[in-house]
C-alpha cells in the first residue's frame, strides 16, 4: 500500500503542492481516485506526512479538541519546532495588543508565515510582522500542516523559519452546536467557555453546490499575579529576585538643596503594603509592584467563516469565502510610577516631611524643593484595553483547463487595532501641579480634596489606532510536460501581485500627558509598498525511485528591491521501507511596513539598572538624583528605523523516512539555517551591561543631568545560526479486543543557535541558556497515545520541554538552571448519545506548576510565561450535538 501511495505521490506532488490549501480541498470532493491529493500532504493519515517530498507536521483538529487545546496558539504549542511563543500573557505592560503569534525554529514570528487555506492574512498592524493566532477560526478548522522546510518557493521566501497552513472544512452540511467550559482546580480566575455554531447546505457532487458558515465564541477571565504562590511576589532576596520598585507609596524624595534621598517612612522600618527598606542601603523605601500585576489578562475571541462553493461544470469550480475576526484584550499592570517628571513640593506644602499635616519629619532636609518619586495608589490599577479586528475576503477559482491544472484567487485583508486606557493612568502634569499646589500627599492618604483631584486626573480613550490592509491576486497553472523512462516531468509556474498598507495614527493629545503610557513621545506613521512575484517548479524522475525538484521565485518589493532565491529538493526511496530526502534553498525577508516606519514609543525598561553615567557602580554623581538614576527602570524607547535592510538565510534539510512494518513509520530530519541581517533590537539588560559598547545609544538631556532614554529601535543586527534534528513516530498498534492504540511522537533536538548583537560581533551561544532574550530550548517533544472502542475514545498527551540556565543572576551564589517542564493532559470522549458526543478532561493532569525562572524578559515573575501554564490542573468538559 504504501508503495503504491508514494508512486501516485510521486505523479501527483507538483500539481497538489501549488494547492495545498482549496485545490486540495477541493479534489477530495471528487470521486475520481488520482485526484486524491490529500494524501500528498499528509491529512489523512499521519504517517503519510512523513513519507511526502518535504517534512510536512499534520495535526487534524479532532486531535487537538481531544487534547482541550483552546485557541491556534494552544495548537501550535504542540509542536516541537515551535521553539518559543507569544500569547496574551505578554500583553500585560507590553503593549502587544493581546495578540498571539507562532515562532518556528526559535527564529523569530517574523519569519514564520501563516496561511489560511493557503493564503496569506493580514499581519497584526502593531508590530506589522506577524499573524495574530487569535484571528484563527480554530472551530472551522479540519486541520493544520506545518512545512518545516524554510524559504518556501510557493508560497513566499520570507517563510525563513517555516509555514504554518490552517485549512478550514471543505464543506458543512447539516449543523452543530459545540459548548465547552475549562474551570482550574485552583480558584482565583481564568477559566474558559466557548460556543461554537456551525451549519452548511447543499452537497457538492449531487447539488454542486456547498455554502456553510461557522460562529465561535471565546472568553477566558483574567487570573492575578497574587492568586498563584509562585507567581505572587517580585522580592525573593533567597533566589537572587528583586524587582522592588523604586517609585514607591508612600513616596521617595531627593532634596534638590543638599542632595539627600529619603522617605518619610523610612525610620519606622517602611511599613506598608508591600513596601521594603531600599536594598541598595539608601534611606528610601523600596515596593513590590508584582501583586498589582495580571498572570492572564481578561480575553474573548470572536469569530466568523462563511464559504460557498459552486461546481460550475465537472471541471470547474469557484468559491467565495469570508472571514471576520475579533479580539478583546484588557490587561490590568500596577499603579503609575511617576518618576523623572519634574514632581516638586516646595517646603510650604502641608505635607512636607514635618509640616502642618503631620508627615514624619526627616532629619537633614535643606528646605528646598523636595524631588518626588510616587506611585499613586490611590488612583487605582492602570488597565488597558485592546481590540484587533479582522476582515478577509477570497475569491478563487481552480479546475482543468485542457491539461492544465489551475488555481488563481483574488483576497483581501483588512487587519486593525486599537488601544485604549480605562483607567489608572494619570495626566503628568495634573499631579505635578497637584504637588506643588499642596492638595496632593505623596507621602499618605488623600485628603477628599486630594482624592477627587486625583480622580479628575484619570486618562481614557482611545490612544492608538493601527490598520495594515493587503489586497493580492494570485495564478498558478501546472501540468505534466512530457515522459522520461522514470515517469513523468512535472512543471508549474504562477505570479502574485501584492498592495500592502499601514498606518499608525497616536492620539498625541492624550497619550502625550502619560509618561507611563509609552506612547507620550509617539507621532502618526504610514507606510506603503508593491509586491510582484514570479514562482516555478518543475519535478524530474531522474531514475526509478529518484526524484528531483527544482524550484525559484523572484520577488521584487517597490522599496527594497528585489531577490532571486532557488531551491533544490531529492527523493530517493530504494525500497518501499526506506526513504531519503533532502533540500536547500536561500531566504529573502524584506522589513516590514512596520520595521521601517512603525512609531518610536518610549517607556520604562522591563529591569531596574543603574545609570551608567549618573550611578556608575551603584553610587549617583554628584547632582544626580540617586532615586531615578541608581537601581530604578530607565525609559528605553523602541519603534521603526527606515534605514532596516532584508534579511536573507541559506537553509539545508536532509533525512530518512523509514517504514519497518506497515504500521510504524519513523522519520528523522536534520536541518540547519544560517540568516544574516537579521531583524531586531538589542536587549535592554545587554544595553546596560555594555555602556562602553553601546554608549552612542544613551541619550542625556542637555545639561547631562538626565537620562531622557536608551535608543533601541530595530536594526540589521548580525548573523544566526542553528540546526538540530526533527524526530516523529506514528505506530499504529495490531487491533485487539481491548480497542485500537495509536501512538504518536514528535520531538525537536537543537544542536546549536547562536546569533550576533551586532555585524562581526561575537556569537551569544542560546541552546540551553536564556541567552538575551528567552531560552532555546535543547529538546522539546510532544506525545499522545490514543485509543478508541465503539463509541469510546481517549487520549493522553504530554508536552515535555527540556531545562536551560536562567537568566537574572546577580552574582554566582544566585546562578540557577530552571528545570524541566513536563506536562500530562488526560480526556475522553463517548458518541454513543443520538446525535451528540460528550468530551471530559483534564489538562495538566499532575497539577505542575511552573519551573520557577528569575527572568526579567515579562513583567511577569517567578515563572516565564511564554513557555508554561500558570493555570493549574484544569477540568474541562464539552458537549456536541449534530442537527
Amino acid at each position: 500500500m504504501v508503495e503504491n501511495v508514494i508512486a501516485r505521490s510521486l505523479r501527483l506532488m507538483f500539481a497538489g503542492s501549488l494547492a495545498l490549501g482549496m485545490h486540495a480541498a477541493y479534489a477530495q470532493e471528487t470521486t475520481d481516485a488520482p485526484m486524491q491529493r490529500v494524501e500528498v500532504t499528509g491529512s489523512s493519515i499521519k504517517r503519510l506526512s512523513s513519507e511526502t517530498a518535504l517534512p510536512i507536521t499534520s495535526i487534524k483538529a479532532d486531535d487537538f479538541a481531544k487534547q482541550g487545546l483552546t485557541t491556534a496558539q494552544e495548537v501550535l504549542a504542540t509542536i516541537s519546532m515551535n521553539q518559543s511563543s507569544q500569547s496574551s500573557s505578554q500583553s500585560v505592560g507590553s503593549g502587544t495588543g493581546g495578540q498571539s503569534q507562532a515562532d518556528l525554529r526559535g527564529i523569530g514570528g517574523d519569519k514564520t508565515l501563516v496561511l489560511l487555506n493557503g493564503r496569506r492574512i493580514a499581519s497584526h498592524p502593531f508590530n506589522g510582522s506577524s499573524v495574530d493566532l487569535n484571528i484563527i477560526p480554530i472551530s472551522a478548522l479540519e486541520r493544520v500542516e506545518v512545512l518545516r522546510d524554510g524559504a518556501s518557493a510557493i508560497y513566499g521566501t520570507d517563510a525563513i523559519g517555516g509555514v504554518i497552513n490552517f485549512i478550514t472544512k471543505r464543506s458543512v452540511k447539516g449543523g452543530s452546536v459545540t459548548v465547552e467550559h475549562y474551570e482550574p482546580q485552583k480558584s482565583g480566575g481564568g477559566d474558559e467557555s466557548r460556543i461554537n455554531l456551525s451549519a452548511g447546505y447543499g452537497d457538492l457532487n449531487k447539488d454542486g453546490f456547498n455554502v456553510f458558515g461557522v460562529v465561535d465564541v471565546h472568553r477566558q477571565a483574567a487570573l492575578n499575579a497574587s492568586d498563584r504562590a509562585f507567581s505572587a511576589s517580585g522580592y525573593i532576596p533567597s533566589k537572587g529576585v528583586d524587582n522592588l520598585s523604586s517609585t514607591p507609596f508612600p513616596a521617595n524624595f531627593y532634596d534638590t538643596g543638599n542632595g539627600l534621598s529619603g522617605n518619610p517612612a523610612f525610620a519606622a522600618g517602611c511599613v506598608g503594603p508591600n513596601l521594603y527598606k531600599n536594598t541598595s542601603g539608601k534611606s528610601t523605601c523600596a515596593m513590590d509592584v508584582t501583586p498589582y500585576m495580571q498572570t492572564i489578562p481578561k480575553t474573548q475571541q470572536e469569530s466568523f467563516l462563511g464559504k460557498a462553493s459552486f461546481k460550475l461544470n465537472q471541471d470547474h469550480l469557484a468559491t467565495i469565502e469570508y472571514l471576520h475576526a475579533r479580539s478583546t484584550n484588557e490587561a490590568r499592570i500596577s499603579p503609575p510610577p511617576m518618576s523623572n517628571i519634574g514632581i516638586l513640593m516646595s517646603a510650604s506644602s502641608p505635607y512636607y516631611p514635618g509640616g502642618s499635616a503631620g508627615v514624619p519629619a526627616v532629619p537633614g532636609l535643606s528646605g528646598q524643593d523636595l524631588d518626588i518619586s510616587w506611585r499613586p495608589v490611590a488612583s487605582g490599577q492602570r488597565s488597558g484595553f485592546d481590540t484587533s479586528t479582522s476582515d478577509r475576503l477570497v475569491l478563487a477559482a481552480e479546475g482543468v483547463l485542457g491539461s492544465w491544472d489551475y488555481n488563481a484567487g483574488l483576497s483581501h485583508s483588512i487587519s486593525k487595532a486599537t488601544s485604549a486606557f480605562t483607567g489608572g493612568y494619570l495626566a503628568d502634569q495634573r499631579i505635578i501641579d497637584g504637588v506643588g499646589s499642596g492638595l496632593l500627599n505623596p507621602f499618605g492618604e488623600q485628603s477628599a480634596a486630594g482624592q477627587a483631584y486625583l480622580n479628575d486626573s484619570l486618562l481614557k480613550g482611545k490612544y492608538l489606532d493601527a490598520r495594515m490592509t493587503s489586497t493580492a491576486i494570485d495564478a498558478k497553472v501546472s501540468r505534466e510536460l512530457f515522459n522520461l523512462p522514470a515517469g513523468a516531468v512535472g512543471f508549474a509556474v504562477g505570479t502574485e501581485f501584492r498592495r500592502d498598507k499601514a498606518e499608525y495614527n497616536v492620539d498625541t493629545a492624550l497619550a502625550g500627558q502619560a509618561s507611563s503610557s509609552g506612547y507620550a513621545e509617539a507621532q502618526d506613521q504610514s507606510g506603503s509598498r508593491t509586491i510582484s512575484a514570479i514562482f516555478s517548479e518543475l519535478s524530474i524522475p531522474v531514475v526509478k525511485d529518484l526524484e528531483l525538484s527544482l524550484a525559484a521565485r523572484y520577488d521584487h518589493y517597490n522599496d527594497v528591491g528585489g531577490s532571486f532565491n532557488p531551491k533544490i529538493g531529492v527523493r530517493w526511496q530504494p525500497t518501499s521501507q526506506v526513504l531519503f530526502r533532502s533540500s536547500y534553498n536561500t531566504g529573502f525577508r524584506a522589513p516590514t511596513l512596520y520595521d521601517l516606519h512603525g512609531p518610536q514609543s518610549k517607556t520604562f525598561t522591563a529591569n531596574k539598572y543603574d545609570d551608567p553615567r549618573l550611578c556608575p557602580g551603584g553610587t549617583a554623581a554628584p547632582g544626580a538624583n540617586g532615586n531615578v538614576a541608581c537601581g530604578a527602570q530607565q525609559y528605553i524607547r523602541s519603534g521603526g528605523n527606515p534605514d532596516v535592510g532584508p534579511e536573507k538565510s541559506k537553509t539545508f534539510s536532509a533525512g530518512i523516512v523509514l517504514e519497518p512494518v506497515k504500521s510504524l513509520t519513523v522519520s528523522l530530519d536534520y536541518f540547519q539555517i544560517k540568516l544574516r541581517d537579521k531583524i531586531g533590537t538589542v536587549a535592554e539588560q545587554t544595553l546596560f551591561d555594555n555602556y562602553d559598547k553601546y554608549k552612542d545609544n544613551f541619550i542625556y538631556s542637555n545639561n547631562g543631568t538626565k537620562l531622557e532614554y536608551v535608543l533601541a529601535t530595530l536594526d540589521n543586527l548580525g548573523e544566526m545560526h542553528t540546526s538540530g534534528i526533527d524526530l516523529g513516530l506514528n505506530w499504529k498498534l495490531p487491533r485487539s479486543d481491548y480497542g485500537n492504540f495509536t501512538f504518536a511522537f514528535d520531538g525537536t533536538w537543537v544542536k546549536k543557535y547562536e546569533y550576533q548583537n551586532e555585524r562581526g560581533g561575537e556569537f551569544v551561544q542560546n541552546v540551553g541558556v536564556y541567552g538575551d532574550n528567552a531560552p532555546v530550548f535543547r529538546w522539546r517533544h510532544n506525545a499522545s497515545l490514543q485509543w478508541n472502542l465503539g463509541n469510546w475514545n481517549a487520549t493522553l498527551a504530554n508536552k515535555y520541554m527540556s531545562g536551560y540556565r536562567d537568566q537574572n543572576y546577580v552574582d554566582e551564589q544566585y546562578e540557577q538552571s530552571v528545570k524541566a517542564y513536563s506536562v500530562w493532559s488526560l480526556s475522553s470522549a463517548y458518541s454513543g448519545f443520538k446525535n451528540t458526543e460528550l468530551t471530559v478532561g483534564v489538562k495538566n493532569l499532575l497539577n505542575e506548576d511552573p519551573p520557577f525562572s528569575n527572568q526579567i524578559g515579562t513583567f511577569q515573575t517567578g515563572y516565564d510565561p511564554r513557555f508554561t501554564d500558570p493555570l493549574g490542573r484544569t477540568f474541562y468538559v464539552r458537549a456536541t450535538y449534530k442537527f
